[in-house]
């Protein structure tokens, strides 16, 4: 007698018509990678995962990391400098980069601001945004009164140039903090009242800092993000984290799927700059063959080596929203 064919068993049945379902939900969407600054919401949309799918113990399946991935976060890259590089260099550095920094102050170490008057012309180029303003060094803030007096006065100057620049309301502006590990109490006044001001001009708060740990003690590490993100007033603090230690950072590089910012070792970076210019020679021995023989780094496009530059991966190709 011919045998027939068994039906499958039920928990194969199941999961054979849930794959077929995530297939054809893919197939009348595109990715969400392919759209230029897709946010996070419509990326995990267009991405079918099947995760923990647990059936009866008689069958003892548990699919904990089987997954259909077809939408995975894109990151993109930017670059940050301290002179502007001069209108010429846009279109050859718009074709390695989504977005470019923007100081609303002098840079440290400067009395001028090259930047200004630039962001239209950044923004006409495609180029999003990573809005600078320089944060104080912690020998200027002498007591707690001096802190929070300086705090009030950077974070209004810091409103009235994004205003004067074109930057709406709600723009993400990054307070420039150069010193690495713990900060001071005194530092800490000063974010505080930073923080404040900004908020209450209508603009939103982020800080660019270090994310390289640093062992204070021999059971205790700190990094710069950990410490101000567990003094601060509030969790809505956006940051821009810096790690150019070999590894977790690729060095002098541009991957066209670029690493996450959490990579960099701080998980709640929505930026990490992975690449300085020049190179920190502490840091980097691992990975100098990728920078320039110069030390610096420089874009692919850049065959003169005209402009060297600072590298950063960001879960948005417009990380301050300043294009808008």
């Amino acid at each position: 007698m011919e045998s027939l064919p068994k039906p499958l068993p039920p928990v194969l049945a199941c999961l054979s018509l849930f794959i077929g379902a995530a297939l054809l939900l893919h197939a009348g969407a595109p990715l969400a990678s392919s759209l230029p600054g897709a946010n996070s919401s419509l990326r995990s949309l267009s991405g079918v995962s099947v995760s923990a799918l647990s059936f009866s113990r008689t069958h003892f399946i548990t699919l904990s990391s089987a997954q259909v991935v077809y939408g995975r976060a894109h990151s993109y890259l930017g670059f940050d400098r301290n002179q502007y590089p001069g209108d010429n260099a846009l279109p050859i550095l718009r074709k390695t980069f989504a977005f470019s920094g923007y100081w609303l102050s002098p840079p440290p170490g400067d009395k001028t601001n090259t930047w200004l008057g630039k962001r239209e012309l950044l923004r006409s180029q495609g180029f999003g945004f990573l809005v600078l303003y320089r944060g104080r060094d912690s020998s200027e803030l002498k007591n707690q009164a001096m802190a929070k007096r300086l705090g009030m006065e950077d974070a209004t100057a810091a409103a009235s140039a994004a205003k004067s620049e074109g930057f709406s309301a709600g723009t993400i502006i990054f307070l420039d903090i150069e010193e690495g590990g713990r900060l001071p109490a005194t530092y800490h006044a000063y974010l505080h009242v930073w923080f404040e001001e900004l908020t209450r001009a209508g603009f939103r708060v982020g800080v660019y800092c270090s994310g390289i740990p640093v062992k204070e003690e021999p059971t205790v590490i700190i990094t710069t993000a950990d410490d101000i993100r567990s003094n601060a007033p509030s969790r809505d603090i956006i940051f821009w984290t810096y790690n150019d230690a070999c590894p977790p950072s690729p060095g002098c590089a541009f991957p066209q799927d670029p690493p996450s910012p959490a990579a960099g070792g701080i998980p709640y970076a929505a930026v990490w700059q992975f690449a300085q210019s020049p190179r920190r020679k502490e840091f980097t021995s691992r990975c100098r063959a990728a920078y320039h023989r110069d030390g610096n780094c420089y874009a692919p496009g850049d065959s003169a080596h005209a402009w060297f530059l600072d590298v950063n991966t960001a879960s948005t190709a417009d990380p301050s929203g300043g294009a808008e």
